[in-house]
């Protein structure tokens, strides 16, 4: 049980990588709020997992809701020890196509949400006396890829968002990592035509998707104790792809 006695919040915690973390934060002892906008998913979840997990509804880029779900977690649990900084949404569009309103919209999700949960987490993890926030960073902030300036754009400052803050913090006995996941199997995903998921899958050499299962025991581990020296890393779980 390595996060016996410990709370948790997981943004995007309704499906996908997310649902899979806090399948796996419950199944090691945690509580957890489940953060999305997916409120009909989100309750679903509950109604199954039990009194284990909340739900708390949030769009991530509203700083009231970041709170109000922070909030959540300390008065339901008691305080705040760990955030999965998940929430997130992806692009493929041209760049001399793609209007300033999508850029902004991926932008704010993906780069404001990560600032406002790890802003208002850390004031909790303070009174806690320390934590760990886990950022869903990609193989997409370390690699170019075409079509996907804004979400390659957002991952890479999520990527070194994670390592400032990895510093900023450390005193205060709270570490900051990332995961960086390659292309992996969920409901968005499979969303894809046959072809294409076949070109996603020949990028990777051990030559499959990943699974969101797979992703989140990268993440319980950086949430760990057993990660316990380990801050400011960015850690790849791609299946090989970055190490073409």
């Amino acid at each position: 049980m390595r996060l016996s006695g410990k709370v948790a919040v997981v943004t995007g915690g309704a499906s996908g990588i997310g649902e899979a973390a806090v399948r796996r934060f419950v199944s090691e002892g945690a509580k957890v709020v489940i953060a999305d906008i997916n409120d009909h998913k989100g309750a679903e979840l509950v109604a199954e997992i039990g009194d284990s997990v909340v739900y708390q509804h949030v769009d991530v880029t509203d700083e009231a809701e970041v709170e109000a779900m922070v909030a959540k977690a300390e008065t339901t649990y008691g305080k705040l020890d760990i955030l999965f900084n998940n929430a997130g949404i992806g692009s493929l569009n041209a760049t001399d196509e793609l209007s300033l309103e999508d850029w902004r919209k991926i932008m704010a999700i993906n780069m404001d949400g990560v600032f406002l949960c790890a802003k208002h987490a850390i004031k909790a993890m303070k009174r806690a006396g320390g934590g760990s926030i886990i950022n869903t960073a990609s193989i997409l902030g370390h690699v170019g890829q075409a079509q996907t300036g804004p979400y390659s754009a957002s991952k890479g400052g999520v990527a070194n968002f994670t390592r400032a803050l990895a510093v900023e913090y450390a005193q205060e006995k709270i570490r900051v990592n990332a995961v960086c996941p390659g292309y992996t199997r969920t409901p968005l995903l499979e969303q894809l035509d046959d072809d294409m998921l076949q070109y996603l899958i020949s990028l990777h050499p051990v030559n499959r998707l990943g699974e969101a299962e797979e992703i989140a025991n990268a993440v319980l581990f950086l949430a760990s104790d057993e990660a316990s020296f380990i801050t400011g890393e960015n850690l790849l779980v791609d299946g090989g792809y970055t190490a073409r």
